[in-house]
């Protein structure tokens, strides 16, 4: 067994959690101990929701185990169902309560609550949070979409007249909130009315709707896919699973979606879709050829990877993902970009595998986040798992035409925009703006007689400071407008400490001083 500091996912048990906390109606009964609770914090510290989510806590301690644990689950969901009187509740056990065996779904049957009871099987320790997510918004849908006749083909309404369920979002989904905006717009723009979006803002009765409407909408496979399938198996209900991250995705989704409400797709693009001008303008086109490094959750990961070679010009130089059950995906995607897949839920293992890549833009989660600041390297968050900076306040979808946009200015504005590194090089040597002439228009080369020198830039030196070839190249990266002052600043900072030789170091030490 490994030992974790850094995980992508975390146990089943949570992903139950986020469904839960997605909807309205519904409480998870959570048989835990008293450490399990932490679980609270990624919903009001990182996702900033104003409430607890709706989980209520056995929360039995060490002496309890000799005790009865069962009794201190059965009174849990007792009060659990008389304080919050949700329309259903689930039960199940955390990793650390599964070990003592107290069969959950058992103890709740067993009480003939007058609600509907869903018991989870989540096995904690070979099965993760995304897993649970799909595994308990299917046993909901299972359960109050029933079917009493399963159907595999089902007679849908005159075109222009059918509905679509939207699938996948969730409680900490990155920026599921702003994404269900962005592609509901784009299917009613179809003149494809919404029945329903599931899990997030849907209530266990609102389920039993989604077989009224004539097709389903997948927006994220790892949450939804499992219950679109028994949806199609047991309502005969199709479903599109064209994630609409990217142009090019974009329109094929509204293409498909079109096709199952017998309408014709859009025949051009909206006016507000600035990405491929922008794109082809000579600003980013001074990027084509940058080399990107991708790693996520399946769906962005492969978003991510077609949007940087086709819509932008990068190339990627890594791709892989943490969601082995997509694994799939992802190799497929890496043998179309002619790279090696990266399946691995080892966050060290991925920091290896950016090193050798020697990418110069990280597209990633926050852990590639960190990776990047220690490694300076560019980055953008592209998926889950994500930190507080990540559910931003304003809107920012990462679907549809806006969300396009979006991606634009967060995958480039980390890069050097391109006219300004374009002038710093054109610019470097000239005459006129090195840094070892007077400014021009003072006249030639040298400063005007007369011209006292700031006493406050000079640097008395002992004997000569010499600048090591590293150092060196480093204050070339410098722009030219502030160099001059940098090799003031930082000779003045060796002299003080009677230093004879600057390094790359006392570059950046001096820099970290004055900036103070």
């Amino acid at each position: 067994m490994q030992l974790t500091v850094w995980t992508y996912e975390g146990p089943p048990h949570v992903g139950a959690m986020r469904i839960a906390a997605s909807m309205r109606g519904l409480h998870y009964v959570l048989h835990a101990p008293q450490g399990d609770t932490y679980a609270d914090l990624l919903f009001t510290m990182i996702e900033r929701r104003d409430t607890r989510p709706p989980v209520t806590y056995t929360t039995f301690k060490a002496q309890d185990l000799g005790a009865d644990t069962a009794e201190i689950f059965k009174i849990a969901c007792r009060d659990a169902v008389e304080r919050f009187q949700p329309e259903a509740i689930i039960v199940g056990a955390s990793c650390t309560a599964e070990l003592i065996q107290d069969d959950p779904a058992g103890l709740a049957a067993a009480l003939a609550l007058p609600i509907p009871v869903i018991p989870l099987e989540l096995p904690s320790y070979s099965k993760k949070e995304n897993w649970g997510a799909a595994e308990t918004f299917y046993r909901l849908v299972r359960t109050f979409a029933a079917a009493a006749q399963p159907k595999t083909v089902r007679s849908m309404r005159p075109a222009g007249e059918r509905s679509c369920n939207l699938l996948g979002p969730t409680s900490l989904g990155f920026r599921h909130r702003d994404d269900i905006v962005e592609v509901r717009k784009l299917v009613e723009g179809l003149g494809v009315a919404v029945n329903l979006v599931a899990p997030l803002g849907a209530s266990p009765s609102d389920l039993a709707r989604l077989p009224e409407a004539d097709f389903n909408v997948v927006l994220y496979p790892e949450i939804a896919s499992t219950a679109a399938d028994w949806l199609k198996r047991n309502h005969g209900q199709p479903f599109v699973s064209i994630p609409p991250i990217g142009v090019g995705a974009t329109a094929e989704f509204l293409t498909a979606v079109a096709e199952l409400a017998g309408v014709p797709p859009p025949a051009a693009a909206p006016t507000n879709l600035r990405m491929p001008w922008y794109s082809r303008s000579i600003d980013s086109t001074y990027l084509t050829g940058k080399r990107v490094f991708i790693f996520g959750d399946a769906t962005h990961a492969v978003a991510a990877a077609r949007i940087a070679a086709d819509e932008l010009g990068f190339v990627v130089c890594g791709l892989g993902t943490y969601s082995r059950e997509f694994a799939r995906d992802v190799r497929a995607a890496a043998a179309h970009h002619g790279v090696e897949p990266l399946i691995s839920d080892d966050h060290l293992a991925v920091e290896d595998a950016i090193i050798a890549a020697q990418p110069e833009l990280i597209l990633g989660t926050q852990m590639e986040r960190h990776v990047a600041k220690r490694l300076r390297i560019p980055c953008a968050v592209i998926s889950a798992p994500v930190h507080v900076q990540d559910f931003p306040a304003r809107y920012s979808p990462q679907m549809g035409h806006e969300g396009a946009n979006v991606l634009f200015d967060s995958w480039v504005h980390p890069l050097m925009m391109g006219l300004e590194e374009h002038l710093l090089g054109m610019f470097r040597d000239d005459f006129e703006f090195n840094d070892t002439v007077a400014p021009s228009h003072l006249g030639h080369s040298t400063a005007p007689a007369g011209v006292a020198p700031d006493e406050s830039t000079l640097v008395v030196l002992d004997r000569p400071v010499a600048w090591s070839g590293d150092a060196e190249k480093e204050l070339r990266k410098i722009p030219f407008f502030v160099r001059g002052k940098a090799r003031r600043n930082t000779e003045r900072f060796a002299a003080e400490r009677g230093l004879h030789t600057i390094t790359i170091e006392t570059l950046y030490d001096a820099k970290a001083h004055y900036s103070r």
